[in-house]
């Protein structure tokens, strides 16, 4: 079975215009820090920071902008702010917590979309058939050394846009020693 490379996707959140706009001002050109693994995307310079009654946190602000904002947290992120937000897959936001969110010349409340991201696993068409996958499938991912361990419930995405990588969280990599921001797995079938 060929190996699937895991990426650690820290705190980040992603922006709709809407509020882009309003936290960094109308025309605000975002500056690259790098680009990721998914095509177009990129990390930038800039980040927002997320407040709640409980404390607050640096978030980096990831691009292109999207439909909707979104805030994605590890579970120990959120235990420092002391709110439970669910687990889901990135843009099913729906019910999620909200939060209010500073720029550089704006604040905001952001009415929903704080999440813990699933895990997931992206893949084009053609990376689909050859791991024997399809989209929406839930997978099962081992990785390898000296702490390995296997990642269940991945949702599997795919799209003619993606790379082939699979995302979890900080605290999922840190459990696995995956290997400082990219290590591998294979799936288990």
């Amino acid at each position: 079975m060929p190996k699937i490379p895991i990426e650690i996707s820290a705190r980040h959140c992603h922006l709709s215009q809407k509020d882009a706009d309003k936290l960094f001002g109308t025309g605000y050109v975002f500056k690259k820090l790098k680009d990721l693994s998914q095509p177009g995307e990129y990390a930038t310079k800039d980040t927002i920071t997320l407040k709640t009654k409980a404390g607050e946190l640096s978030l980096r602000v990831l691009m292109p902008v999207r439909s909707a904002s979104q805030i994605e947290l590890a579970k120990s992120d959120a235990y420092k702010l002391k709110i439970n937000p669910p687990v889901r897959i990135s843009g099913d936001l729906a019910g999620t917590l909200g939060g209010n969110l500073v720029g550089s010349i704006g604040t905001i409340r952001l009415k929903q979309g704080i999440i813990i991201a699933q895990r997931h696993f992206h893949c084009s068409p053609d990376k689909a058939k050859l791991f024997g996958v399809r989209k929406g499938q839930k997978i099962s991912v081992k990785t390898t050394g000296e702490r390995a361990l296997t990642f269940h419930n991945v949702i599997v995405r795919v799209s003619d846009k993606y790379g082939c990588s699979m995302h979890i969280d900080v605290d999922e990599g840190n459990a696995g020693l995956v290997g400082g921001v990219c290590g591998f797995g294979v799936i288990v079938k």
